[in-house]
C-alpha cells in the first residue's frame, strides 16, 4: 500500500519540489540583499533592547525610511506567499479522495484486500508527514527571509502578513488545508467542486480566525500617557496595537483611532488651549490597547494548536465518510 501510494503521488511530489526550489531560487538572493542593506544601515543596533540617544534615534528612523522605501513593496510578495498552504491543500487534499471517485479507481482498490480504513489511514498519513515536512521547511525558510521586514515595521512580528507568514503556523494552516481539502473530497466526490470547497473554507476560517480570535487570545494590555508633555512615547517595536483614542479624566472616549500631542501650556491659533476644538475636559489622555511583542511565540502556538486540532478533527470525519462511499 506504501508503494502504491507513492507510485500514484511521486509526480505529484516531484513537481512540487521543484516548484519550491524555484522559490527558493528567487527568494534567497532577495533575502540576502535584504539583511545586507539592513546591517549597511546600522539598524541592528537601533532593535536592541536599549535606550538611545535623541541623534540615533534620528539616525535610526531616517534608516529605518530608506530600507522601507526600498524593500517595502515586498509586502505584496509576501501577500502571494501566505496562499501557498492553501495550495498544498487544492493540489494535495482535494484530489486524494474525489480524484479516485471520480475515475471510479476506488472500486478497484477497496475489492483487492485492503479495507477502506486502512486505505484511508496509509494515503492520509503518508500524505500528512509529507506535508508536515514540507510546511515545516516553508515555515523556517519565510522566517529567514522575513526577518528584516519584521524588524523594519513597528508592529513587528505581529503584522498581519508577516504573522502568518513565518514561525510555526505555516505548519498548522498547510495541514488545515489539506484535511479541508481531503474532507471535502469524500462529500462532493468531485475535484473541481473539492477543490472549490476548499478555498472557499480555507479563506473563509482563516478570516474568522485572524479577525475575530486572534486579538483575544489573551487579555489585552493598556497604555496611556499625556496629551501635553514628553510626547507620544514609541513604545516597544514589535507591540500590536488594537486600538488608539483620546479619554477624558473620567475615562470617557473623546477621539477614537488618533492621537494628539501638544508642548506644555500650548494653544492653537486662536488662544484656545490644545484639543480644546475636540471637547477636551481638564485631565484627558491618550489611551492604546495593546498585545505585547513578547507573546508573539504564544500566539503563534495558540494558533498552530488550533488549525491543527481543525485538521484532525477534518481527517477523522473524513475516514467515517470514506466508509460510506458505495
Amino acid at each position: 500500500m506504501i508503494w502504491l501510494t507513492w507510485r500514484q503521488h511521486r509526480k505529484q511530489a516531484f513537481y512540487t519540489l521543484l516548484g519550491f526550489a524555484v522559490l527558493a531560487a528567487v527568494m534567497v538572493p532577495i533575502g540576502l540583499s535584504m539583511r545586507h542593506t539592513f546591517a549597511d544601515l546600522g539598524l541592528a543596533d537601533c532593535v536592541k533592547p536599549v535606550a538611545l540617544s535623541e541623534a540615533a534615534t534620528e539616525a535610526c528612523n531616517a534608516g529605518f525610511h530608506r530600507f522601507t522605501n526600498q524593500y517595502g513593496s515586498l509586502n505584496l510578495v509576501a501577500v502571494l506567499l501566505i496562499t501557498l498552504p492553501v495550495l498544498v491543500g487544492l493540489f494535495w487534499g482535494a484530489p486524494l479522495v474525489a480524484r479516485e471517485v471520480e475515475q471510479g479507481t476506488h472500486r478497484f482498490v477497496w475489492t483487492q484486500g485492503v479495507g477502506r480504513t486502512r486505505w484511508a489511514l496509509v494515503k492520509f498519513g503518508l500524505v500528512g508527514a509529507s506535508v508536515l515536512l514540507l510546511a515545516v521547511g516553508y515555515g523556517l525558510g519565510m522566517s529567514w527571509w522575513a526577518e528584516p521586514l519584521t524588524q523594519s515595521a513597528h508592529e513587528g512580528r505581529f503584522g498581519l502578513i508577516v504573522f502568518d507568514l513565518q514561525g510555526v503556523v505555516p505548519i498548522g494552516y498547510t495541514l488545515f488545508a489539506v484535511a479541508l481539502g481531503v474532507f471535502a473530497g469524500t462529500v462532493w466526490k468531485r475535484m473541481l467542486p473539492a477543490m472549490g470547497i476548499t478555498l472557499a473554507g480555507f479563506i473563509g476560517v482563516r478570516a474568522a480566525i485572524a479577525i475575530l480570535a486572534r486579538p483575544h487570545y489573551q487579555p489585552a494590555r493598556t497604555q496611556t500617557f499625556p496629551i501635553e508633555g514628553g510626547g507620544i512615547p514609541e513604545g516597544d517595536r514589535g507591540d500590536w496595537v488594537l486600538s488608539v483614542g483620546i479619554r477624558n479624566a473620567d475615562g470617557t472616549m473623546v477621539a477614537e483611532d488618533t492621537r494628539i500631542q501638544c508642548p506644555p501650556g500650548g494653544k492653537g491659533p486662536d488662544g484656545r488651549a490644545c484639543g480644546a476644538e475636540l471637547g477636551l475636559k481638564p485631565g484627558a489622555y491618550n489611551w492604546e490597547l495593546y498585545q505585547p511583542a513578547d507573546r508573539f511565540w504564544l500566539f503563534q502556538g495558540i494558533e498552530t494548536g488550533i488549525f491543527v486540532a481543525l485538521a484532525v478533527l477534518l481527517l477523522y470525519l473524513a475516514v467515517r465518510r470514506v466508509r460510506r462511499i458505495a
